[in-house]
C-alpha cells in the first residue's frame, strides 16, 4: 500500500528544522518524510479493524513534526517509522463509514479503562501508552503498529470508531476531530457566565474554540486576534464579538473591561485567554491579557518556549493545557465528539476544508497547509479513496 512514512533520520530532521524557519512546510522536501510502498499493518487483536481512509487532514502538529519543530517530549510515546495522519474519516472492511478518535487509550493498549464508558484520553495515568499488543504510541499517526491516515490502510481499535451519521458528508466529518479539540479547550476555559474571553489565533483551532465558547458556554464577550482578512470574517461567523489584529487584542480588552494599565501590562484583562497559536510570543501575551486569577488555556502545541513567568506568579493566573477531547462532565458526560458533530452540522463547518490533494502530491499539500493563512485557506486534507 502507499503511505507517507516519517523515519527517524536525525540529519534530515535537523535540516528541516533549519530550512523551515525561512519557509514553513519545506520539511516535506528535505526532511525524513517520504512516499513509499509498504506492507499493510497487522491486526493486533480481535477488537481491531482495518480502516481505509477517505479523507485525512493535515494539522499543525503534523506540520511541526515534518518541519522538525516538534518536542522531544513525545519520543517515549512513539515508534518509528510511523505513518502520519490522525484526522481520519474512512470505511471499515464491512462498509461502515467511520470517524476515528485517534488517541490510543487504555483499551487500545490492553489496559483497564479508568471508568466504564471512558473516552480514549480519560484517566490520570499515562503509563498504558507504552504497553499492550501495540508498540508505544500516543495516537494513530504516531505509532508504527497502527499506521496513520496518510496511507491507503490503517488499523484502529473498535473503541476508537465513531459512526458518521448519514446527514454528515466526509468533508464535514474530517473537520470533527479538530473541532472537538477546540470545543474541549472552550470548556476548559471555565469562563464565568457573562465573562470575557480572548482567543489568540483564528486558524482551524482558534475558530473551533470560538464556536465552542459561543455554543457551549455562557460567555459574554469573545475578543479574537486574527492575522488575515478571511480569518476575521470566519471568526465573526463562529461567534466572536470583536475581531482585531494580533497586536490590538490588549487594547480591545482594555476598552471592553475598563481596566487600567500598569507599565506595559493590563491591570485587569479577560476572565480567560485561549492561546491557539502556541509560541513564545503568544504565551507571553496570553498571560499578560488574563486578569488576576484568570485562566490561560494552551490549545496551540507550544513545544519549547521562552517567557517571563513573573506575571503568572504575581497575578495567580491558572495556566492549563488542552490536549484533545474526552468525557465532558460539565455537559452530561457527553463525549466531545458528540458536541463537535452537532456544532459542525449547525455551522456547516465542512466548508472549512479548503482543498484536497492526493498522496502523490504531498509536497504541494503540505506547502499549502503550512501557508494556509496567507493563502486564504483553513484546512487542507489528503483525499485517498472513496
Amino acid at each position: 500500500m502507499k503511505a507517507l512514512v516519517f523515519e527517524l533520520r536525525e540529519a534530515r530532521f535537523v535540516a528541516a528544522a533549519a530550512a523551515s524557519r525561512l519557509r514553513p512546510g519545506v520539511g516535506a522536501r528535505i526532511g525524513p518524510l517520504k512516499l513509499t510502498e509498504m506492507s499493510e499493518p497487522d491486526l493486533p487483536g480481535d477488537d481491531w479493524v482495518r480502516v481505509s481512509p477517505t479523507l485525512s487532514g493535515i494539522c499543525g502538529s503534523d506540520l511541526s513534526t515534518i518541519d522538525g519543530h516538534s518536542s522531544r517530549y513525545f519520543e517515549p510515546f512513539l515508534t518509528f517509522p510511523f505513518v502520519l495522519g490522525h484526522e481520519v474519516v474512512g470505511t471499515t472492511d464491512d462498509g461502515r463509514r467511520v470517524l476515528i478518535e485517534p488517541v490510543l487509550g487504555h483499551a487500545a493498549h490492553g489496559a483497564e479503562p479508568p471508568f466504564e464508558g471512558a473516552a480514549q484520553a480519560d484517566g490520570h495515568d499515562y503509563g498504558h501508552l507504552i504497553g499492550g499488543p501495540i508498540g508505544p504510541g500516543i495516537q494513530i499517526g504516531s505509532c508504527n503498529s497502527t499506521g496513520g491516515g496518510w496511507s491507503e490502510l490503517l488499523v484502529a481499535h473498535r473503541s476508537q470508531l465513531h459512526d458518521v451519521p448519514e446527514d454528515v458528508d466526509d468533508a464535514s466529518a474530517v473537520i470533527v476531530e479538530p473541532v472537538a479539540a477546540g470545543v474541549h479547550a472552550a470548556l476548559k476555559s471555565n469562563v464565568p457566565d457573562g465573562g470575557t474571553v480572548a482567543v489568540l489565533g483564528a486558524g482551524m483551532m482558534g475558530l473551533a474554540a470560538i464556536a465552542g465558547l459561543r455554543e457551549y458556554t455562557e460567555v459574554g464577550t469573545i475578543v479574537v486576534g486574527a492575522r488575515y482578512p478571511h480569518q476575521r470574517a470566519l471568526a465573526k461567523m463562529a461567534g466572536a464579538d470583536e475581531v482585531v489584529g494580533p497586536d490590538e487584542v490588549a487594547r480591545a480588552l482594555r476598552r471592553m473591561t475598563g481596566c487600567g494599565v500598569l507599565g506595559q501590562r493590563l491591570a485587569g484583562g479577560a476572565d480567560a485567554v485561549i492561546d491557539a497559536v502556541g509560541n513564545s510570543g503568544s504565551v507571553t501575551d496570553a498571560i499578560g491579557m488574563a486578569r488576576p486569577r484568570g485562566r490561560v488555556v494552551m490549545l496551540g502545541m507550544p513545544a519549547k518556549v521562552t517567557t517571563d513567568l513573573t506575571a503568572l506568579w504575581h497575578r495567580e493566573t491558572e495556566l492549563v493545557g488542552s490536549y484533545c477531547y474526552g468525557t465532558e462532565h460539565s455537559h452530561g458526560d457527553k463525549h466531545t465528539y458528540e458536541l463537535a458533530f452537532d456544532l459542525v452540522r449547525k455551522l456547516d463547518l465542512g466548508r472549512l476544508l479548503t482543498a484536497t490533494y492526493s498522496l502523490e502530491d504531498y509536497v504541494d499539500a503540505i506547502d499549502h497547509a503550512a501557508t494556509a493563512g496567507a493563502r486564504g485557506a483553513v484546512r487542507i486534507a489528503f483525499e485517498i479513496g472513496s
